[in-house]
């Protein structure tokens, strides 16, 4: 029996998927559907919460953007298929291309499922999920919530979601529906900040202040169990915030960061002269082959040295953001330029973001099958 809710660790890899659906669901934003055939299922099994990057050339240009996973498990099998989210970004290649170009028939390159914005369920639990969403931010927390209240028949869920007005809100008649499914276990806090609503708590910016007057009004912090933090560097900062100061543990904090300034800009050109005497050698361990890499300069980052001798190095975002192109550090050390995608323990136990390194050592080791 086909299944989508064991998934089996290995690497991400890419695939022809075909487009099975697409649905306008606001002005600026679309939901694609890809369908699977039964040999990709096990290939496509996921966590609540996780991406996928999707692979294409737009105008000459080999371009991959990380979208999250916008149905629960239970959907995806039901219709054997994945959906994913895009809404239009000012300059962005990727959004702009989705919406107005892709169609049903269409194929596009695919990566298997990636990312730890995931909480794995627990049938027998009692928990309180709560999520704090903006924007976009919505499409990792669809997953995750629904596939909470499917797979925990005990379990409760609050989504605090912001947006601009009512029509930029991605997926509202799936939440309405999803409230009207589990009216006593789903709860759900629209805030608006360009449209006055009936409480005026929920009109304006969700920012830390709003936040903390919704938090501390109408949800009691030890009631809750898991928090899903999604949407705009600002929210997520002032979110984690309030959270720290009510003494949550960060080990029940779950955070994902849709964009950042500069997310977009174009990669600094730096000059390499392959001829040159290397300043470090990196050795690659990838999909079980040892790969030495010699950079000739450290400025450049680990990840586009490696392209040069592994093109199938997995990378998608390069800004630091999905964290595609996550690796172990066996030996040596690096320093990253930023990080907006791995945890704390994550950085402790070793992995660092192959986009955003650079040696700092002579020899540094990478593993990528870790």
């Amino acid at each position: 029996m086909n299944t989508l809710t064991s998934p089996t660790k290995h690497r991400a890899r890419f695939h022809s998927l075909t487009v099975t659906n697409v649905e306008r669901l606001t002005d600026n934003a679309i939901a694609v559907s890809f369908g699977l055939d039964d040999d990709m299922f096990e290939e496509y099994a996921f966590e609540p919460g996780q991406h996928l990057t999707l692979r294409a050339e737009i105008n000459g240009q080999d371009v991959r953007r990380s979208y999250s996973i916008c149905r629960s498990r239970a959907d995806a099998l039901a219709r054997r298929e994945l959906r994913v989210a895009a809404a239009r970004v000012a300059g962005g290649i990727m959004s702009n291309w989705l919406n107005d170009t892709i169609k049903v028939g269409d194929t596009i390159e695919v990566m298997t499922p990636t990312g730890s914005f995931t909480c794995p369920t627990d049938a027998q639990a009692t928990r309180h999920h709560v999520a704090i969403a903006g924007g976009s931010g919505i499409t990792p927390v669809l997953s995750l919530l629904k596939s909470a209240l499917e797979e925990e028949p005990n379990s409760s869920a609050t989504l605090i979601f912001g947006n601009r007005h009512t029509a930029s809100i991605m997926f509202l008649e799936e939440l309405e529906d999803l409230k009207n499914a589990y009216p006593a276990r789903f709860q759900l806090i629209n805030v608006l900040d360009q449209e006055a609503t009936d409480v005026e708590l929920f009109s304006g910016m969700l920012n830390k202040e709003r936040l903390t007057a919704i938090v501390d009004g109408l949800i009691p912090v030890p009631t809750v169990d898991e928090w899903y933090l999604c949407g705009p560097f600002p929210m997520v900062e002032g979110a984690q915030q309030l959270l720290e100061e009510r003494g949550v543990p960060t080990a029940k904090i779950h955070h994902e960061l849709f964009r950042v300034d500069g997310q977009d800009d174009p990669e600094p050109v730096i000059e390499i002269d392959t001829s040159a005497p290397p300043e470090a050698i990196v050795t690659v361990n990838l999909d079980g082959r040892t790969t030495v890499v010699e950079m000739p300069s450290k400025a450049e980052s680990i990840l586009a040295a490696t392209l040069r001798a592994r093109p199938d190095a997995p990378y998608a975002c390069k800004g630091g953001v999905c964290g595609t192109c996550r690796a172990r550090l066996v030996e040596g050390e690096v320093t990253m330029t930023r990080n907006y995608a791995l945890e704390p323990e994550e950085i402790a136990a070793g992995i660092v973001l192959a986009c955003q390194a650079h040696p700092v050592t002579e020899k540094v080791v990478l593993d990528y099958d870790a």
